[in-house]
């Protein structure tokens, strides 16, 4: 893996050297995930999500096309991996991963996320490689602690989305309510500021939730994936959660 910096902050990047790079194309894969205090009590069934997240894109005809970075964040960002080939990815290696604590800096993530997103899809551009992406951010509270702001992020969003770094870029905001619709209305408030693409509530983080999001994610990569070459993102299948 190849260290990267990025412009925003101190904290950077990890990806796949590109001399080991077998493809022609990619879909780049970024999942950060909330892992502040409020998260304790369903910790082991997020591990399980991103567990079933790798083990369902495993399984995908594209799964070699597919490249995934893991983030977390509560007042600080980790990640737990840089842009890494899915193939290389064992399912089993994310249980036991999460480290619990802190306040939720969910911008900070976003926008480091983004960041390392387009600088990636640019250094595999410059070298031919045909690239789009897909950013998911999971979270269960407000931004406590961060020192960029949504409009920040949609600047970010607005320029890459300008600089055509990536063909397509499918953007999604996962919150997890526990049914207050005081939490939902302020992930939507969020999702628009933000300029992010969609918005998924979820009512609990149960066992059988999260494993419809784990498949609504998987789904979503491949069909991101799939979109590659047409000039169109992907399309988001809500109806798994729903």
């Amino acid at each position: 893996m190849d260290k990267h910096k990025t412009l925003t902050s101190n904290f950077g990047f990890s990806a796949a050297s590109i001399d080991d790079l077998g493809a022609t194309e990619y879909t780049l894969v970024t999942i950060a995930v909330d892992v502040s205090g409020s998260v304790d009590s369903y910790k082991t069934e997020m591990e399980e999500c991103i567990r079933d997240i790798v083990k369902a894109c495993q399984s995908s005809p594209r799964a070699e096309n597919l490249m995934l970075r893991l983030l977390a964040f509560d007042s600080s960002l980790s990640e737990i991996h840089g842009f890494k080939l899915l193939q290389e990815c064992n399912p089993s290696w994310y249980m036991g991963r999460l480290n619990i604590g802190g306040m939720t800096a969910m911008m900070d993530a976003a926008v480091n996320s983004l960041e390392a997103l387009e600088l990636y899809a640019k250094e595999l551009t410059k070298n031919d490689f045909d690239v789009n992406g897909i950013l998911i951010v999971i979270t269960d509270g407000q931004d406590n602690d961060s020192q960029h702001s949504a409009n920040k992020f949609k600047q970010q969003l607005n320029q890459v989305n300008y600089n055509e770094s990536m063909e397509t870029l499918v953007s999604i905001l996962v919150g997890v309510t526990n049914s207050y619709e005081n939490l939902t209305q302020h992930f939507q408030k969020v999702q628009q500021q933000m300029g992010i693409k969609e918005f998924i509530p979820l009512a609990d983080a149960s066992s059988g939730t999260m494993s419809k999001l784990a498949q609504f994610v998987s789904e979503s990569i491949s069909s991101q994936s799939k979109a590659l070459g047409s000039g169109s993102a992907g399309k988001v299948k809500k109806d798994v959660i729903f």
